[in-house]
């Protein structure tokens, strides 16, 4: 039986889940709650380093729970940011992880586009990398 009864909220929990234990997979991390919190900050700098119609085309490919989250606290107006440098966007998910730093930041956020590799469309994905400054753009594998 469906955990609520409701076949497109039990699809967005269970695909939800799939995609933190594909991350937590890549991490090599136990703690689901931090690959969430990973998860989280990374879709949401991606979001606010995109212009306004690349943001909402990838959010379009992202399950429902996962675009709640994508775009939760977004200001469109104020996108992409000013400051898009590789520097700047690997800062704010070192900031989400203050008080339990991430070893390799660089690598958590290469280990996130991959996720994305593995559930976005190879044309958005592309799509969205070259969008991305080319420091950036180095640290999602093609």
């Amino acid at each position: 039986m469906a955990a609520t009864g409701l076949t497109a909220i039990d699809r967005a929990v269970h695909l939800t889940h799939e995609w933190l234990n594909d991350l937590m997979d890549q991490l090599e991390w136990e703690d689901k709650q931090r690959a969430y919190r990973l998860l989280r900050v990374t879709l949401q700098t991606l979001r606010d380093w995109l212009g306004v119609n690349e943001a909402s085309h990838l959010g379009a490919q992202l399950p429902i729970l996962i675009r709640g989250i994508y775009y939760e606290g977004w200001h469109p107006a104020g996108t992409p940011v000013a400051e898009r440098s590789k520097t700047d966007f690997l800062a704010r998910i070192d900031k989400a992880f203050e008080t339990d730093p991430i070893d390799d930041v660089e690598e958590a956020v290469t280990d996130v586009f991959k996720v994305l590799n593995h559930h976005v469309s190879a044309g958005e994905v592309e799509d969205v990398r070259h969008a991305l400054p080319k420091g950036l753009r180095e640290l999602w594998p093609q």
